[in-house]
């Protein structure tokens, strides 16, 4: 049996064993392990194995992931995101679809603190449900709106996916920051368009609110929101600014967070503790799904495996735009059954290399990617963004939360089709 045979195993192997539901860090590694050993045998294994996660996890890089964790955590825990929404409502209730829209860019706002879309959806989805319900909307729209827009978070800076794809791919995070911008407000806008449009074909779907705030109201309100952009504004001007690297950035965003929470008098012992302990088991399992991956990627290297399907793409003369419409087409698939860092983490190894023999930007690509696995959350049957609400709505059927997301998917096919033919977008700030 050639490497490569054993390598195209091995990772169907893993494929396999997710789908039975096994950690997605052990399916990883000891898929990669038992690949390795038919290649190098136990003793080289074994090298491999006492070093490879070490020296992955004690990168200086990886040390941003912690940080951005813990500070979304504490300004979740310290209520920095309350005052979010009701700014978003008393400056956009009254648009049609108002309250959606307002949740729409108040996600937005958040997942530039948070840097997760699970964590975006959850937050605001406590907030937001209840406050759609209320007014009479269609529970699929105020529960879609809520888990399309927590996928924001996979993409606005500080995105921990983002920085999970820059160490592998060994790109600039700065820049892939940078890159992002762009692409997450134009995914926020098209979203909100699309709910104003429905609710002015369909008024039914969300009722207009009969309070009518002042503009004494609506700037007064404005007085509550200020913790939120100092925090982006502390992260990310430290980081365009070149006063920070990402991980520097990253520790930088969890002082503020802490400082400001001090300010306000918000920085309970309660608070501080769930927010490290929360900080400490998010970041520890995401390390352990990390170290699979890497050991994943040390297998594909000894097989060959992504150098032959690129050399397979060229001898077949398999276009660039080809390879980008199977690439989009593998993480569809995926996303029906793997979360998301486990989606980026088990594909990157194939498919880097090969992006780079054909030419890609990978800066460009990157985004491309998280785009990619944003759609990822919202299909079913796994869809994480979609449960996550329905644990928040219980009531609500699970079918009726797919169908509202449904039009938010259609939305994120015209954002990736739109980046596909403008590339610049993701190259504009950088």
């Amino acid at each position: 049996m050639s490497n490569i045979e054993i390598g195209a195993i091995a990772l169907g192997v893993s494929i396999v064993l997710i789908g039975f539901r096994l950690h997605i860090g052990l399916a990883l590694g000891l898929s990669a392990i038992g690949g390795m050993m038919a290649i190098v045998g136990s003793r080289g294994t074994l090298g491999i194995v006492m070093s490879t996660p070490y020296e992955f996890s004690a990168s200086w890089e990886l040390s941003a992931i912690p940080m951005f964790v813990l500070m979304g955590n504490i300004a979740f825990y310290t209520g920095m995101t309350d005052s979010l929404f009701k700014a978003a409502r008393l400056w956009l209730g009254r648009l049609p679809g108002g309250l959606a829209v307002a949740t729409n860019f108040a996600c937005a706002g958040f997942a530039s603190a948070s840097g997760s879309s699970l964590a975006t959806t959850i937050a605001m989805g406590k907030i937001a449900i209840p406050e759609m319900r209320k007014y009479g909307y269609d529970p699929g729209l105020s529960g879609g709106v809520v888990a399309a827009a927590g996928t924001l978070g996979s993409l606005i800076p500080p995105s921990i996916l983002l920085v999970l794809y820059g160490i592998f791919a060994e790109v600039s995070i700065t820049k892939l920051f940078t890159a992002a911008v762009v692409p997450g407000l134009i995914t926020a806008f098209v979203y909100g368009a699309m709910i104003i449009i429905r609710a002015k074909l369909n008024p039914a779907l969300a009722p207009l609110p009969e309070e009518r705030p002042t503009m004494a109201e609506k700037f007064r309100v404005l007085l509550d929101v200020w913790p939120l952009p100092l925090l982006v504004l502390a992260v990310l001007g430290s980081l365009y600014a070149g006063l920070a690297t990402a991980t520097e950035a990253g520790a930088v965003g969890a002082a503020m967070a802490m400082l400001i929470a001090l300010i306000q008098r918000r920085l309970s012992f309660e608070a501080l503790r769930r927010s490290l302990y929360e900080s400490v088991m998010n970041s520890g399992a995401l390390f352990f799904i990390a170290m699979g991956a890497v050991l994943m990627t040390r297998l594909m290297a000894l097989s060959g495996l992504p150098y032959f399907l690129s050399d397979q793409l060229e001898l077949y003369a398999v276009s660039p735009w080809s390879l980008l419409l199977i690439t989009s087409l593998i993480y569809l698939v995926l996303g029906c059954v793997i979360d998301p860092i486990g989606m980026i983490l088990l594909t990157l190894p194939v498919l880097i290399p090969m992006f780079k023999t054909a030419g890609f930007d990978l800066i460009w690509f990157g985004i491309l990617v998280v785009k990619f696995v944003e759609v990822g959350l919202l299909t079913p049957p796994l869809g994480l963004n979609v449960y996550a609400v329905r644990t928040l709505a219980p009531d609500v059927p699970l079918s009726k939360l797919f169908r509202g997301v449904s039009w938010f998917i259609l939305c994120e096919v015209i954002v990736i089709v739109f980046l596909c033919l403008v590339p610049q977008s993701t190259v504009w700030l950088r």
